[in-house]
């Protein structure tokens, strides 16, 4: 049974590379498209729908991972909720939800979620109660804010795939070792896969099919492994992401705008403006992630060191894609 449960990541990636096509095809002839408007990062249409392929993979080997008895019985409810947040967020992209009801149907997810992940996400320094609806705001905004992060080519590919990857190495050296190992590599093969098909010039979107439920997956790992004391690896591997997310949120909520909708306003979508370059961008968001993926793996050892570290990294890529931008041409 242990080769079997091995092997589901190499599945993964392999179900996620050769199933893209035909949903591709079939995006593409039911002209489910996203279509350029003022605040796109492209300008013809894309099939928008990757996560129909993505998610159902890497839920499968979730699924086959608790029937094995490789993971905790717990994870059955994740992946469940996240198929629920998938079938939602399939009809948000086909034809629009009110904000109101993806955002209910996204805190029951959490509340669902919270059953599973251990109640000592901030290790004592908030009273149980506190610390269980901190984790539940956390997880909340971060599912959120991953899906607003997916907005150029290669880039939510990338971050997952360098989260699940960082993930199993932090395991690996810690434990509880194979189990948490093969969820978190079965997560970034279905990201490498579809990255393939989502590089520099995309030939197809995620939506919101794909980036809820990723956000979902991955918001669950990382609590999970801060629940057991190893917050500093947690924190450094979405660094990034949460950095991007948070001080652009923030700013806009200071100007009294209206920070959930849609825009164009993070650092990584004004780094375009010089050239419209999707790659040159993805490739300092993936140069920044290696580096982040490597202090992760240390921070088990040296907490503090490695964040330490991963500060200056993150407020350089966020430096590199301010200068891109200011080097846009003037109109």
């Amino acid at each position: 049974m242990a080769w079997i449960a091995a092997s589901l990541p190499l599945l993964v990636l392999v179900g996620t590379l050769l199933l893209m096509r035909p949903v591709l095809d079939w995006l593409k002839r039911r002209a489910i498209l996203d279509r350029p408007v003022e605040r796109s990062a492209h300008r013809v249409p894309v099939p928008r729908g990757g996560g129909l392929v993505v998610v159902p993979c890497v839920l499968a080997a979730w699924l086959a991972l608790a029937l094995l008895g490789e993971v905790p019985a717990g994870t059955v409810v994740i992946a469940l909720a996240a198929a629920a947040l998938a079938a939602l967020s399939w009809r948000d992209d086909v034809r629009g939800l009110p904000i109101a009801l993806r955002l209910a149907a996204h805190a029951i997810a959490v509340a669902l979620g919270l059953a599973v992940v251990p109640p000592t996400v901030f290790q004592g320094l908030l009273p149980p109660l506190v610390d269980r609806a901190a984790t539940a705001l956390l997880w909340l905004w971060f599912l959120n804010a991953y899906n607003f992060m997916d907005g150029i080519d290669g880039i939510t590919g990338i971050e997952t795939a360098a989260i699940g990857l960082g993930l199993a190495v932090v395991a690996a050296r810690a434990p509880p070792g194979d189990g948490e190992i093969l969820l978190a590599l079965a997560l970034a093969a279905g990201a490498l896969g579809f990255l393939r098909w989502n590089w520099h010039p995309a030939q197809i979107f995620l939506g919101d099919v794909g980036s809820i439920p990723l956000g979902y997956l991955a918001g669950f790992l990382l609590l999970a492994l801060a629940a057991r004391g190893l917050w500093a690896p947690a924190l450094i591997l979405p660094l990034y992401y949460l950095a991007d997310a948070g001080i652009t949120m923030a700013r806009r909520a200071v100007n009294g705008e209206r920070f959930w909708e849609a825009h164009r306003r993070h650092f990584y979508q004004r780094a375009l403006a010089s050239d419209g370059d999707h790659g040159a961008v993805a490739r300092i968001v993936l140069a920044g992630d290696i580096l982040l993926l490597v202090l992760a793996g240390l921070a088990a050892a040296y907490p503090w060191p490695a964040l330490a570290a991963a500060a200056p990294v993150v407020a350089a890529m966020l430096v590199s894609m301010e200068r891109r931008a200011r080097d846009a041409p003037v109109a």
